[in-house]
């Protein structure tokens, strides 16, 4: 059989995964499955950029670099377009269906929790939402060990003849790479003498901003749609979503704002 569109993309397969749980069936349950599928593939494709982009760093490949995180603030304007989207779904109407959701939630999803740790946003609660020896649990266990974005990129600047120091982790904040002055002196260094490391680290501060800008944008979805209640799967919901604003992934390159 020949290769077509159907069958190259696997459509028929694709289309069939959409399957709305409430009886009698609520129309906006649809886009509310469509929209997350869609969130979960563009996490999948941001993973495989960042992956890339990382070994980019480790082989001095500054421009792959740099194109490869253009690439990932592009898909992040996207999901943050998505959300537009669904709120056109009023509160009443997800009241519909969200019973029907049961214990899942969104906290769930492996791949975000995946980028946060690539990110270095290694959060234990991340772990506990799926049960030791699972295969999620391994997943994101197998993330915890590998190179952060940001230890790649210290290593990068090292590889360069800069005296960046190796990022500390420590597991009990988020982020786990603690600002340092060592490391912020450095990269004053490299803002005004080395311009295109200082490009990548600008590229670095707009993904942590992209990213800012959809937790964000998310929040207030969920904050209009269900309020400060409680969310599904037991989450805490708005609460604990707000607690995630305003924290950068990548706090040096925030901290030089203040010296340059």
């Amino acid at each position: 059989m020949s290769m077509t569109y159907l069958s190259y993309l696997k459509v028929p397969e694709l289309l069939s995964l959409q399957e709305r749980r409430s009886q009698p069936e609520e129309h906006d349950e649809m886009l509310f499955i469509v929209i997350h599928q869609a969130y979960e593939l563009w996490f999948k494709q941001i993973l495989h950029e960042l992956e890339a982009m990382r070994r980019a760093l480790v082989e001095g490949s500054v421009w792959e670099a740099m194109r490869l995180m253009r690439r990932t603030l592009t898909i992040l304007k996207v999901l943050v377009h998505q959300v537009d989207i669904l709120e056109t779904m009023t509160p009443l109407s997800f009241n519909q269906f969200r019973s029907f959701l049961a214990d899942s939630s969104g906290f769930q999803s492996v791949q975000f929790r995946e980028l946060e740790i690539l990110c270095g946003v290694h959060t234990r609660g991340a772990l506990a939402m799926h049960p030791e020896g699972s295969a999620p649990h391994q997943q994101l266990l197998a993330r915890m060990e590998e190179q952060t974005l940001w230890e790649a990129f210290c290593a990068f600047l090292r590889s360069q003849g800069l005296e960046m120091p190796t990022p500390e982790r420590d597991l009990s904040q988020a982020p786990i790479h603690p600002p340092t002055e060592a490391a912020q002196e450095v990269l004053l260094k490299v803002m005004r003498e080395r311009e295109e490391a200082s490009l990548l680290c600008e590229l670095l501060v707009d993904f942590d901003e992209g990213l800012q800008e959809w937790r964000y944008r998310h929040v207030k979805m969920v904050e209009r749609t269900i309020g400060h209640k409680p969310g599904t799967g037991g989450s805490a919901g708005v609460g604990y979503l707000l607690k995630t604003l305003h924290r950068p992934v990548f706090p040096d390159l925030w901290a030089i704002r203040n010296k340059l």
